[in-house]
């Protein structure tokens, strides 16, 4: 049987969502950054690229429409690679990623340039809101229509996970993400890239506009203190969730080149990883934060992998409740979990995350010597995702 590898990885940096370097750059564009470079990266010809498959959660304004296809085209590819937008919520990313899999194992496809965007800051606050509640929803199943905040409060009260650990998990995740940055261990994944962003005058309002160019996360602090988390007021009256302990708004794209590796290997190409399995799992909406409960015993039962066998967990860090929920009921040993901080200091872009999880992943997994890694995440409306993949 084929497998499909995934022979490279690009991203952007991640900016902070309304305030950052992506505040004014239209999604097409953002995209095609990373599948232009991930393409690059390959050594492939751009023509060898049948389809683009790009996720995102906010499929309006500029990544609306089929945005795929636009960044298709934007990044250079030939008018003859096509493109298609999928829309898995947080999971979008490795949604991606697992399609062009299985079409390149089932399809004899050559090769699928696979990944996410996401520009919070010029979609999130002029969503659409018409027609949005479905009646019979609403009234047989509102919680599909929480807000992830609201989720993440039902899974602290529900299953008794303190403030306290939340904000100790917090700063750990900014703390390794400073020392993963530091020592460089991003830097094989980001492509610098440089544009124009907006730029609001504290005192008068007034916005100006300037060049900048961004080559590394934004959101992550080294002089983050349990003094100073413990301190930050909770998002909702009353709650425990705090900007200290949950994900950060961030704009930016991830892309990845998954290919047949019968044709990697007959252009010399060194695969970062191989695809192994992909699950899906649903769960009550009102605490989807624990849907990767229920997707990561599905994956490694459908795979033949044993928990042990796994040297890399990477999952998602939504809300730090729910990070830890899952890996307590999972006994994912701490030592081998986010080991370079996640979504709470780097960012969670909804769609790109799970593309970003999966390059991250490889490259730190044969950095450590690892032979397994699983990217997994909670999915809004009551879900989670697993993906198990080899390192070479």
């Amino acid at each position: 049987m084929i497998d499909a590898v995934i022979v490279s990885t690009a991203r952007t940096g991640l900016a902070k969502s309304w305030k950052g370097a992506f505040n004014m750059t239209y999604g097409a564009t953002l995209g095609a950054h990373a599948v232009q470079h991930a393409v690059a990266r390959s050594g492939l010809d751009p023509a060898e690229i049948e389809d683009v498959i790009m996720g995102g959660s906010l499929s309006e304004g500029t990544t609306g429409g089929n945005v795929a296809r636009a960044i298709a085209l934007r990044a250079g590819l030939p008018v003859t690679t096509g493109g298609v937008t999928v829309n898995r919520f947080c999971s979008s990313g490795l949604q991606s990623i697992a399609m062009a899999a299985q079409r390149v194992i089932l399809e004899g496809a050559p090769a699928i340039v696979a990944g996410g965007v996401e520009s919070i800051s010029c979609v999130q606050n002029e969503t659409n809101r018409y027609m949005r509640l479905d009646p019979w929803l609403v009234e047989h199943k509102p919680e599909l229509y929480w807000s992830m905040l609201q989720t993440a409060e039902t899974v602290a009260k529900r299953y008794n996970i303190s403030k306290e650990a939340q904000d100790e998990y917090g700063v750990r995740s900014q703390l390794r993400a400073a020392a993963a940055q530091a020592a460089g261990r991003f830097n094989d994944e980001i492509v610098p890239m440089t544009t124009t962003m907006a730029v609001a005058d504290k005192a008068t309002g007034r916005l100006t506009t300037r060049e900048v160019t961004i080559s590394a996360d934004e959101g992550i602090r080294a002089d983050t203190t349990l003094e100073a988390v413990s301190k930050i007021r909770s998002a909702l009256p009353g709650g425990v969730i705090t900007a200290g302990n949950a994900s950060q708004f961030s704009d930016g794209a991830s892309a990845c080149v998954v290919m047949s590796s019968k044709l990697a290997e007959q252009r010399g190409l060194q695969p970062l990883g191989i695809f192994r399995g992909f699950a899906i799992a649903g769960c009550e909406p009102d605490e989807m934060g624990i849907g990767p409960v229920y997707a990561i015993p599905r994956l490694l039962e459908r795979t033949g992998v044993k928990m042990d066998d796994i040297g890399l967990w990477e999952l998602n860090e939504a809300f730090a409740v729910q990070v830890l929920y899952c890996r307590d009921k999972l006994g994912i040993p701490d030592d081998c979990l986010n080991v370079s901080g996640g979504a709470i200091a780097v960012g969670h872009p909804y769609g790109v995350t799970g593309s970003r999880l999966v390059g991250h992943a490889l490259i730190e997994g044969k950095r450590r010597g690892v032979k397994y890694v699983v990217v997994t995440m909670c999915i809004g409306g009551g879900q989670g995702a697993a993906g198990l993949f080899e390192v070479c």
